[in-house]
């Protein structure tokens, strides 16, 4: 059975609350159950994991390494601006998967620019969270 480790960063904790007219209305928790259910029923064991910290991140990414098959990653903002999220990705080459529950390409210009991609095998946007389960399923296949 593959291994998924699924990566929230910064903000998504604040889903419910946030921006609800771009975000949705659902918790945090929600995306939490859905992606376990969708894990389940795909045939995948997951970890889910959220964190403010970019040093976290990149900690939790390189933990990765021998341990999962497949990355799934929507990094918040830090995917305009950190090269060390990529910098990690790269290092440990586990098939990843970028996530993004807005199309960012429709949003600020400064959101168009996506390190992560320069890592990702896929980017999915603007699905709300049927994206993470797109990359789950993804990643079950490859």
């Amino acid at each position: 059975m593959k291994k998924i480790l699924v990566i929230n960063g910064v903000n998504l904790n604040m889903l419910g609350i946030r921006e609800p007219d771009k975000y949705g209305k659902k918790s945090y928790a929600e995306l939490v159950k859905y992606i376990k259910s969708c894990a389940k029923e795909i045939g995948v064991k997951t970890t889910v994991i959220q964190s403010n910290r970019e040093g976290d991140i990149v900690t939790a990414i390189q933990r990765a390494f021998g341990s999962y098959d497949g990355i799934v990653i929507n990094a918040g903002a830090y995917t305009h601006t950190s090269i060390a999220i990529l910098d990690a990705l790269k290092s440990v080459d586990i098939p990843t998967v970028e996530v993004h529950l807005t199309d960012i390409m429709a949003r600020e210009e400064f959101r168009h620019v996506s390190y992560l991609s320069l890592a990702a095998q896929k980017t999915i946007c603007g699905k709300g969270f049927e994206g993470y389960k797109e990359a789950i399923e993804y990643l079950s296949k490859n």
